[in-house]
């Protein structure tokens, strides 16, 4: 990984594809991040920069972070975290990241922390189904059978229960970049993200696919996916296209 930064999600937002599509787009604040520790190799055994985000006053940060910070000269922060980096050895304390560092046609894995939902029940928690809704049923969100009688005579293992729900790390990947303002410090990914408003999420470069496919904002989207439909099953693509020549004359 090349690339990543922490930021804080500000909530959703949409904007017009060139072609007039309608994007759905989440609006993160994206730095800037001082970096505060540089860790590598031959020193550490990995490669890494430990960053921060979002100033705070001196009094709410504790002595051992402002020892850390001090060192760099740099201003109290509420986040400290570790991104894993190729060649972070570039890097040196007091240099900071900022957003301009993605630009548009990214592609990002976005982590963060899920909204908490608490202690809740199967219905709402796997999506089971409800009990009969009559006054005489007795049972309407409960969870039910165990599915053991006489033998094994015990509950399985992993069996979908009522439980803890939420505030879990969920990382989504492939999401593309459709907007970076740098003046800002804004990016504007397409579709939702991890967690709550204004929660802390992480960008980094995507594992999967390369940067620079615009998929969102390219025109051709369209003319892609059925070339891509041709090339996998060439019948039902030639039918697709007969019945879409067909409607086009009709009407």
């Amino acid at each position: 990984m090349e690339k990543a930064i922490l930021g804080k999600k500000l909530g959703m937002s949409q904007i017009f594809a060139p072609d007039g599509r309608f994007v759905p787009v989440t609006v993160v604040e994206a730095g800037p991040c001082p970096v505060i520790q540089v860790k590598t190799v031959e020193k550490d055994g990995y490669s890494a920069v430990k960053v921060g985000f979002g100033n705070i006053k001196e009094k709410n940060a504790n002595k051992a972070e402002l020892g850390e910070l001090k060192a760099g000269n740099i201003a109290p922060v509420r986040y400290m975290k570790e991104l894993k980096l190729d060649g972070a050895e570039k890097f040196a304390p007091g240099q900071t990241i900022a957003c301009d560092v993605f630009k548009k046609g990214d592609r990002v894995d976005i982590s963060g922390v899920t909204r908490g939902r608490g202690f809740t029940g199967t219905v709402q928690r796997w999506n089971a189904h409800i009990g009969p809704k009559a006054h005489g049923s007795g049972m309407h969100r409960a969870v039910g059978s165990m599915g053991s009688n006489t033998s094994p005579g015990r509950v399985f293992k992993h069996k979908l229960m009522p439980g803890h729900y939420g505030h879990e790390n969920v990382t989504i990947q492939n999401l593309e970049i459709v907007r970076v303002d740098a003046a800002r410090n804004i990016i504007l990914v397409a579709g939702g993200i991890p967690g709550p408003r204004n929660s802390l999420v992480v960008l980094k470069q995507t594992v999967k696919r390369p940067t620079d496919s615009k998929w969102f904002l390219d025109p051709n989207r369209e003319a892609a996916k059925v070339a891509s439909q041709t090339t996998k099953n060439p019948q039902k693509a030639s039918a697709k296209a007969a019945n879409a020549a067909t409607e086009t004359k009709k009407k």
